[in-house]
């Protein structure tokens, strides 16, 4: 052990420590300065940044053998507090630059470093002081963090006063398209947003921590599972297998009737098989996490080894065996029919193109891996806290797996790292509830990065064969599609996912004949997920591409031939109905001038003659906000002594929800002259939140938000005096009338047909159109994305920061899918670095976002969602501008450079 005296943040603190330990453990678990975050484990991310002697460090690599006797550290808790805030942390409220807030506080320590230095830095060099010193953010797109900095030092050298960028609201002003900052925001710049790690260190003496004996194979069969040695370690408590849950010890995967599988593939602990790499095959609970992890070594697992299908093609091959056995591995089929048979119509039409797709296996990377805890509470009640987007979906989905009566489990959100989609599905709620209802104590489970993105879901790959006709007028007139999706080894979604391509394949665009089928293969790779976008940047890709293939043969400039076939009046999407507002050719006439000048000015500097080439390309985006179908949300309204409560289920992924949920209920009672402080919001907890439906498909705005406006124009109505004025909490007891109100929304829609993919499955759509500018190194083969542009209509700003920050961070993940993410080689893709996640200097400081506010006419005073739409298709106009810019056209994502680079020898020869 080592003796040390260091001053954290001023404060002389002595301490005897493991000389191996890390800072970061030693400031969070001990001094209990959890502002400090844990992302990566391994120095990638900067979550954990801090400064050392005047110098920025990753706390989670800083062992404490090296720190310094009497050494200086800043954490975050040591930068600014809420009564006397850093200008950095002001400025990352003003600019909605804490999203989910798991990567600030390590952002503005580390800038903080920077400005102590030089206090008047460039924008090139903030971004190349986080590349530097490693600060990674999956949430922002980078745009907001460097506006924060820049304008910390703007105050910071007395050029401008926080009054001056702080947003003004005046009593009676609405919220909406304000940029007030969000609710979380205060807490997430002064690290006292507690994520689920944080709440970790405050459980009680004698929590049980949970570490997991995981399959090291993709596929295989299980003979035999031994505990013995492993329960004799001390300090174990007990090891769960299969044996020891009471339930069915299978996840329901609420599987379409259609579907040849049951939707219970997948176990809470795997029993006669493994299905994929780092399925859970035991638990091993001890009282210390360092304990348990060694006890899980000595678990003993006999398996016999099967091939592992490790792709669609693969699974579908005539000698696979049924991964599942007695469900084949191609277990849902669907189809689309609109119009006429295609094929005689492909045959004789002037203009035909037709190419083979891959979107590929993306993960989520959030850099909070999954964490979580549960508990048995007075009433025997099964309380289960995780990162779920969707509480009352996943009790559904593991109360009978676990073995508790529905009403007796309670699931609550905690405050979220980002999950991207990947907590659409559950992922340890069934271990977690297990271990504390067998074990009757509180118990911990903490994924380590490794296993983020080893044992949690992934966007489902999708293999895709197109063919698009026009006529001679460049009309489009007919699509053929065949896609195939590969969804690991679990179904659930499968089913809804694979609905995504007849929906989204060719959309945007008026097709008068459609046909195509799909079909969802089961596989021993990595189980799909929801991940942002769901379906639409698998479909859009084929057809974004496909349609600037299909307007080169033509001889049209392709922004041109897209403003000729997009939706107007009277037109109907793949899915036969009507698009809910018309906005693509408005958007493409504001863009079109900004297309010409990238076009002239990419010409211009090829004409200059180098090493490096310049090019343009455009696609559309757009996708649904809702679940197929009637799709509903509850929420409550509840007049109190001080204004009103609102309670819902709005699930944060960390775009906004507490901000959504406050501006629509503000906006709703504007008539009772209610001000934003007044308004107290309960969220994410089954206790006392109603089912709001989860937050997926970027659905809450719409359907939650109308249910919002629906609590509270209902309390209105039953607390509305004959005057027009509203009765006070005093008057409404005195009366003894109840001030609590429920509102429910259901969407007017209709779930697409199986058969024929036909029907109308949204209530709201969100449109885009993007103007992508990259350079490709014609030596290397890299392609770098120069500048993105976008024309958005989400309708009306709800607010301006929260959407800005959606749309900036769904474009850089489109630049990762486009050019770097993937998630195929177990060995390789196992660390964020290895799986390609986009830092600063791959992402531009120039993207550009242009407004445009149709309103809905089913959406909360006309608004539809955010979320997905900027992560539809830009990977499509990244790779149209690549091609635009040398010849090279990539078809099967992503555009590593060597797929370039050999690319453009095919070419040159």
């Amino acid at each position: 052990m080592l003796k040390k005296t260091v001053f954290v943040n001023g404060n002389e603190t002595r301490l005897v420590v493991d000389p191996d330990a890390t800072l970061a453990s030693v400031l969070r678990e001990r001094l209990l300065l959890t502002g400090t975050k844990v992302g990566c484990g391994k120095g990638e991310c900067g979550a954990c940044t801090v400064i050392l002697d005047g110098k920025v460090v990753r706390s989670c690599i800083v062992k404490m053998r090296r720190v310094p006797d009497e050494a200086q550290i800043i954490t975050i808790e040591g930068v600014g507090t809420k009564e006397s805030l850093h200008p950095l942390q002001l400025s990352w409220m003003i600019h909605g630059a804490a999203q989910c807030g798991f990567c600030t506080p390590g952002f503005i320590v580390s800038a903080k470093a920077l400005l102590d230095a030089n206090v008047n830095p460039s924008r090139e060099e903030v971004r190349d002081w986080f590349q530097k010193n490693r600060n990674v953010c999956r949430c922002t797109g980078y745009q907001p963090l460097v506006d924060a900095v820049m304008d910390a030092a703007r105050m910071m050298r007395g050029e401008v006063t926080k009054e001056e960028l702080w947003p003004k609201l005046k009593n009676g002003d609405t919220m909406l398209g304000s940029s007030m900052p969000r609710p979380s925001a205060l807490a997430k710049v002064t690290g006292k947003w507690e994520f689920g790690a944080d709440l970790g260190l405050h459980l009680p003496e004698g929590t049980l921590h949970i570490k997991l004996v995981q399959a090291q194979v993709s596929h295989a069969n299980i003979l035999s599972i031994d505990t013995s040695e492993a329960e004799k370690v001390p300090g174990v408590y007990r090891v769960l297998t299969y044996k020891d849950v009471p339930g069915t010890n299978r996840i329901n995967g609420l599987a379409f009737p259609s579907n040849k599988g049951s939707g219970k593939e997948r176990p809470i602990l795997n029993d006669k098989k493994i299905f994929q790499f780092g399925d859970a095959i035991a638990m091993v609970l001890a009282y210390l996490p360092s304990i348990a992890e060694e006890a899980a070594k000595k678990v003993k697992v006999e398996i016999e080894e099967l091939p592992a299908y490790m792709s669609a093609p693969a699974a579908m091959a005539e000698d696979a065996i049924e991964i599942h056995p007695g469900t084949p591995n191609v277990y849902f089929e669907t189809h689309i029919v609109k119009g006429e048979e295609v094929d005689p119509l492909l045959e004789n039409l002037p203009y035909v193109v037709e190419d083979d797709f891959y979107v590929q296996r993306q993960p989520h990377l959030p850099l909070e891996p999954d964490v979580g805890f549960a508990y048995l509470n007075e009433e025997g009640k099964l309380i289960v806290h995780t990162k779920s987007v969707g509480i009352h979906l996943h009790a559904l989905m593991v109360a009978e797996g676990i073995g508790i009566p529905l009403d007796k489990l309670i699931i609550v959100q905690n405050p979220t790292g980002g999950t991207f989609g990947y907590k659409f599905s559950p992922t340890m709620e069934g271990l977690l509830g297990v271990a504390a209802l067998v074990t009757k104590k509180p118990v911990y489970l903490q994924f380590n990065m490794f296993q983020q993105i080893t044992y949690t879901g992934k966007r489902a790959p999708f293999f895709v064969n197109l063919k698009l006709g026009a006529d001679q007028d460049g009309k489009l007139v007919a699509m053929k599609s065949d896609w195939t999706v590969d969804h690991g080894p679990y179904c659930e979604f499968g089913d809804l996912v694979t609905m995504r391509g007849s929906q989204f394949i060719g959309a945007g665009y008026m097709i008068p004949n459609i046909r195509g089928e799909g079909r969802t293969v089961a596989t021993n790779h990595a189980w799909a997920a929801a991940f942002r976008g769901y379906g639409s940047p698998q479909s859009m890709f084929p057809s974004e591409v496909l349609v600037d293939e299909l307007a080169e043969k033509m001889g049209m400039d392709p922004l041109e031939f897209r403003y000729l076939n997009v939706y107007r009046e009277g037109d109907t999407t793949p899915t036969g109905c009507h698009p809910d507002v018309i906005a693509y050719p408005q958007a493409l006439d504001k863009l079109r001038p900004l297309y010409r000048q990238a076009k002239e000015n990419a010409a211009a500097k090829n004409a200059e003659g180098s090493d490096t080439k310049y090019g343009v390309g455009i696609s559309l985006l757009t996708y649904g906000s809702g679940l197929d179908g009637a799709d509903s949300s509850e929420a409550w309204a509840e007049l109190t002594k001080t204004g009103v409560t609102v309670g819902c289920s709005w699930e944060d992924h960390g775009q906004g929800a507490d901000m959504g949920a406050l501006t629509i209920a503000h906006e709703s009672l504007k008539p009772m002259h209610i001000r934003p402080e007044q308004i107290k919001l309960v969220m994410n907890d089954m206790e006392f939140t109603p089912n709001s439906g989860p937050a997926g498909g970027s659905r809450s705005n719409v359907l939650t938000g109308n249910a919002i406006r629906v609590a509270c124009e209902n309390m209105m109505a039953a607390l509305k005096k004959e005057d027009g004025t509203f009765r006070t909490y005093e008057e409404a007891a005195a009366e003894n009338l109840p001030v609590k109100y429920p509102g429910k929304w259901t969407a007017p829609c209709k779930e697409c047909s199986v058969e024929t993919g036909q029907g109308n499955p949204f209530p709201a759509y969100m449109y885009g159109v993007l103007l992508a500018e990259v350079s490709v190194n014609m030596t290397s083969g890299k392609a770098k994305v120069d500048k993105l542009t976008l024309v958005s209509d989400c309708g009306p700003v709800m607010n301006q920061t929260v959407l800005d920050g959606q749309l900036l961070g769904g474009l850089a993940q489109g630049i990762g899918l486009a050019l770097s993410e993937d998630f195929e080689d177990l060995k390789k893709h196992t660390t964020l670095t290895g799986c390609g996640i986009p830092q600063v200097r791959d992402v531009p400081d120039g993207m550009v976002l242009i407004h445009q506010e149709t309103r809905r006419p089913n959406g909360p005073f006309g608004m539809a969602g955010a979320g997905e739409m900027p992560l539809s298709a830009p990977h499509a106009a990244i790779i149209n501008a690549v091609y635009n810019a040398c010849g090279v056209r990539i078809t099967k994502l992503p555009a590593y450079p060597e797929k370039i680079r050999q690319g453009l020898q095919s070419v040159s020869h």
